[in-house]
């Protein structure tokens, strides 16, 4: 059985953090964008925390890709927050460590962010 999907967006001073936990994919990546987009229009950073994120397809890597275009076009940022190894391969694999930068917590974001540059992987 999948286990649900469940997005939390808690904004603070500063940037919005998107807390995903469960399984993105073709079947609930539809909800993950909308909400995404709506978050990226606001024109402030977007940081998704993904470590509660137990699968992620192709689909939900699109998505993922989508928000950081939309923040960009918007004038801001979208980072992921993401200590699971299976994730983390997934995005070195497939190059998106080098398109939307990738951290393993939220200091290492927010020192990014506050830095004006992007985090670099870890």
């Amino acid at each position: 059985m999948a286990k649900a999907l469940t997005i939390r967006a808690r904004r603070e001073p500063g940037y919005v953090i998107v807390a995903v936990a469960g399984e993105v994919d073709i079947a609930t990546v539809a909800r993950l964008r909308e909400r995404l987009s709506v978050l990226a229009a606001a024109g402030v950073p977007l940081v998704a925390d993904l470590d509660q994120v137990s699968f992620i397809d192709a689909t939900g890597l699109g998505a993922l890709v989508g928000a950081a275009r939309e923040a960009a076009a918007h004038g801001t940022s979208l980072h992921v927050v993401c200590t699971r190894p299976q994730t983390r391969r997934l995005f070195r694999v497939t190059g998106l460590d080098r398109q939307i930068p990738l951290a393993r917590d939220l200091a290492e974001v927010l020192a990014a962010l506050q830095g004006g540059q992007d985090a670099r992987p870890s």
